[in-house]
């Protein structure tokens, strides 16, 4: 969608804050011994509270409130019976609707003890997202975007998933601009406009380019030894830096 008035701004916000603290409290609340499916209730229960619906399960009837990967799966993981132990690596991706507005952000992290490649993947793909959102404004190039994330990723020593990347948001969990991927793409010649409302999300990777569906119809993966991490945020494009709509509380109030 494009945000067209002052009541679009403030829906996608209202939107990205709930979606924001639902992520960092399920990422604070990770420990060693729990189930994805304890977490993904956590997750729900904070939807609920906030009086927002779970996207995945408004939109594609997701058998989860929000999507848990861990390790060798890079998206949308099924909450479920697995148990999250010591020096996992797992992301945590929610999307939400609220009042008519959707937001989608997503975050990654390792179970301590934390071994030091999967500190390295984490941040470096915090910084594409970082590297991605600075390129993102009226009339640049969607293709910068994964220009800044493949430049981060290989600087570092990473790969990049290239079938899995971005969107357009706002009114449903998925829009145009579609594939917002995490790589060059100089055949795509689209611009970003004024007021649109998209969502960011690099995927690196430490082995695998591209992932594949699990027998459960949802989990994507790459090979049983490749680790992956995700960043994601919602954002309405300006004509300068982006607005943000899900960043942590902390970051909003040094922000505002």
């Amino acid at each position: 969608m494009t945000a067209e008035n002052q009541d679009d701004i403030d829906g996608i916000l209202a939107a990205g804050r709930v979606v924001a603290r639902v992520r960092d409290a399920m990422l604070d609340a990770m420990e060693p011994g729990m189930t994805t499916a304890e977490l993904d209730r956590m997750g729900a229960e904070l939807l609920d509270g906030f009086g927002a619906r779970s996207a995945p399960r408004v939109m594609y009837d997701f058998p989860g409130a929000t999507c848990i990967s861990v390790n060798e799966e890079a998206a949308h993981g099924i909450p479920g019976e697995r148990v999250i132990r010591a020096g996992d690596i797992v992301n945590v991706d929610v999307s939400a609707e609220l009042n008519g507005y959707y937001a989608d952000t997503g975050g990654t992290m390792v179970v301590p003890p934390v071994a030091s490649a999967k500190a390295r993947l984490c941040h470096a793909t915090q910084l594409a997202l970082k590297n991605a959102l600075a390129e993102a404004r009226a009339g640049a190039p969607i293709n910068r975007i994964g220009r800044a994330i493949e430049l981060t990723a290989r600087s570092h020593g990473f790969k990049v998933i290239r079938n899995l990347g971005g969107h357009g948001i706002g009114r449903s969990l998925h829009e145009e601009p579609d594939g917002i991927v995490s790589y060059e793409d100089r055949r795509d010649k689209r611009r970003l406009k004024r007021g649109q409302v998209i969502a960011i999300e690099p995927f690196l990777s430490t082995r695998s380019t591209h992932v594949t569906e699990a027998d459960d119809g949802w989990t994507l993966v790459g090979h049983p030894a490749n680790r992956s991490a995700q960043f994601e945020h919602t954002i309405i494009v300006t004509n300068g830096a982006p607005i943000v709509a899900t960043l942590s509380e902390g970051a909003r109030r040094h922000h505002a």
